[in-house]
């Protein structure tokens, strides 16, 4: 069955719920409700993005079992939650700023595609990937301070290799505070945006991608399973002669959508998320002088370490976490709009 086909089908049994939009939500009780879900989503996924971040700037290959071992022989539980506090302060905000984004920006040009005549599913695509662009950029400007900050944490207690720990920076950082004033001190404020364009390169396409395959392969799935792609509300379908599918049916979907989706993101996106990362945690040497890395001596550095292999080291954390955070992310996400519904 084509999607077009099942569009117009409005005589199967099974009608998917339709989308909230931006109108339709509380604001304020979607973002206190977003702040308190998805900081239990960051603390959950976050010793899988600090094995991440440990395999990356390593200058060899680490396996997970090896790191996650000497994680918790020589710091224990916490060094799995090295400089969380500082993510999680960054993540409420940057997160607020991201919703918004989206929603506004899926919404409106959401609404003026399909007035200059594009059809639902292609609207609804190209609405996804303007909305994953525009939020991804917008939360940079809070986000990658705050990955600086978090990042230099996450390796500070790393001494695996020795020609690894002398690119470190000489400093020591108490907290996440601490750090924040060290860099500005020594760097001024373009030290916390190090790497602030290659993370435009890496998050702003990537969110791109994932929500234009989010979107698709969720409709495809739907239509896969043999449900009409509802026009209606709910209230419409409930009093109808249709029947909405279950929460665990729904769950299921935006599940798998979201794992396939961050399948493809995380092997696009992983040559310059290793990139970002090496830039923002890793100092040079020049004249017997400590400097930050240029994108160029990153990328000689790496080929010199392994190749485009060396560009893949994290890969699969990255993967899981990704695929782990994206399923969380969206059930929870959907459930939050649902949640921030207006009564009316």
């Amino acid at each position: 069955m084509s999607l077009s086909a099942a569009e117009d089908d409005s005589g199967s049994e099974i009608h998917i719920p339709a989308d909230i939009d931006w109108h339709m939500l509380d604001k304020s009780k979607f973002f206190f409700l977003g702040a308190a879900l998805f900081s239990g989503v960051s603390f959950a996924l976050y010793p899988a993005v600090v094995l991440k971040t440990r395999q990356q700037v390593s200058s060899t290959q680490v396996s997970c079992s090896k790191m996650s071992l000497s994680i918790m022989r020589y710091e224990g539980l916490r060094g799995f939650y090295r400089g969380f506090g500082t993510s999680l302060m960054g993540t409420i905000p940057a997160r607020a700023l991201y919703m918004g984004a989206l929603e506004v920006t899926k919404s409106s040009v959401g609404t003026a595609t399909v007035r200059l005549g594009f059809s639902d599913t292609t609207a609804t695509a190209i609405a996804s990937a303007a909305a994953g662009l525009n939020s991804a950029m917008a939360a940079q400007l809070v986000w990658t301070p705050i990955d600086v900050v978090s990042q230099r944490l996450m390796v500070q207690g790393y001494n695996n290799s020795n020609s690894c720990r002398n690119a470190f920076s000489n400093c020591r950082y108490k907290n996440g505070l601490d750090a924040f004033r060290k860099i500005l001190y020594a760097d001024g404020p373009k030290g916390l945006y190090r790497g602030f364009g290659i993370s435009i390169l890496t998050y702003a396409p990537s969110n791109a991608v994932w929500w234009t395959s989010y979107s698709v392969a969720h409709k495809l799935i739907w239509v896969g399973l043999g449900c009409s792609m509802s026009k209606r509300d709910e209230s419409s379908v409930i009093g109808g002669s249709g029947s909405k599918p279950d929460s665990k049916t729904l769950v299921a979907v935006q599940g798998l959508s979201a794992a396939m989706a961050s399948g493809v993101s995380a092997l696009i996106t992983m040559p310059l998320d290793t990139i970002k990362t090496r830039l923002q945690v890793l100092d040079g040497e020049e004249n017997g002088m400590r400097r930050p890395m240029t994108v160029l001596q990153t990328v000689r550095n790496l080929v010199k370490e392994g190749g485009l292999a060396a560009c893949y080291r994290g890969l699969g954390p990255r993967w899981a976490s990704m695929s782990m955070s994206a399923t969380t992310m969206i059930t929870t996400y959907e459930f939050l709009k649902r949640l921030s519904t207006k009564s009316q």
